[in-house]
């Protein structure tokens, strides 16, 4: 029976698509070939149902893929429901926490908007503490989110590490969370991270007055083969964006965002100002 969808059916559904494309069939063909429905193929096509091997075997023979592509994709298909380790252990994590860390697995692009806090990318651990303590999460639940916090900042140490970009409103850098001397090493550890190739830490200082972001932080992950995503976090909730035309405005904020943001440069030199000054007596 075909296996439950996860993370990495999105990726394996958006390169299936792409050889249906290329091989110029609809999904009602390729559904009628495989004694299937053009539901069915769709769902497939955008990782809302898991496919088994044999159906991506099958499928190969339709868009008469060459051999390297059907080993490899045949290969994905026995994997896709593989949990990563995100999902071993720990079986408290939310739900949308374990989609999000799959899917920042994948992306090759990361937009974080971050308006009242650190992106959890970039949090040192007594940062991320401070924010789990106001939030009111348990002690002892708060250290798992803790661990599994600085787990996904792994990906960014990856050799196919994706691209971070991080704009970041001014609130985020004065808020003292943990105190000045928390505060002063987050703050130098953003100074270090954005010296790397792979990460772009850009400010809005509050000097530039209002901008697209102000109703609240997003991110924006994208992908070498399948749509765009917006991810937003609330209270006790989060959503998933995947509509075009919904995650179009987004895509336009961050444009927007990234025209007034100060440049790399000097958004460096702003973060070390304002952690000094928490150094200061």
């Amino acid at each position: 029976m075909p296996r439950k969808a996860t993370v990495r059916a999105r990726g394996l559904g958006a390169e299936l698509k792409e050889l249906r494309q290329r091989a110029g069939l609809t999904t009602r063909q390729v559904g009628e070939l495989m004694n299937s429905s053009t539901a069915t193929v769709s769902r497939i096509e955008t990782g809302q149902r898991g496919v088994t091997s044999e159906e991506v075997a099958a499928m190969m023979v339709i868009y008469k893929a060459n051999p390297e592509e059907r080993d490899r994709l045949v290969g994905l298909a026995r994997e896709v429901d593989r949990p990563g380790w995100w999902e071993t252990g720990d079986s408290n994590l939310p739900k949308q926490l374990t989609a999000l860390i799959g899917f920042e697995a994948q992306a090759t692009r990361i937009t974080e908007v971050a308006m009242l806090g650190i992106p959890g990318l970039l949090q040192t651990p007594e940062y991320a503490r401070a924010t789990m303590e106001v939030s009111g999460v348990p002690a002892v639940a708060a250290e798992t989110r803790v661990v599994t916090r600085m787990g996904r900042q792994t990906l960014l140490n990856r050799a196919d590490s994706p691209q971070l970009t991080v704009i970041i409103d001014e609130a985020a850098l004065r808020r003292p969370l943990g105190g000045p001397g928390v505060m002063a090493d987050q703050l130098r550890h953003i100074s270090e991270a954005g010296q790397r190739d792979n990460i772009d830490i850009r400010v809005v200082p509050f000097s530039h007055g209002g901008h697209p972001a102000m109703s609240g932080a997003f991110s924006m992950l994208e992908f070498k083969k399948a749509a765009t995503i917006v991810h937003l976090e609330h209270l006790k909730s989060s959503i998933f964006v995947d509509d075009p035309r919904d995650v179009e405005a987004f895509r336009s904020a961050v444009a927007k965002l990234e025209e007034i943001a100060l440049n790399r440069t000097d958004s460096a030199k702003f973060v070390t100002d304002v952690a000094r000054s928490y150094e200061e007596p």
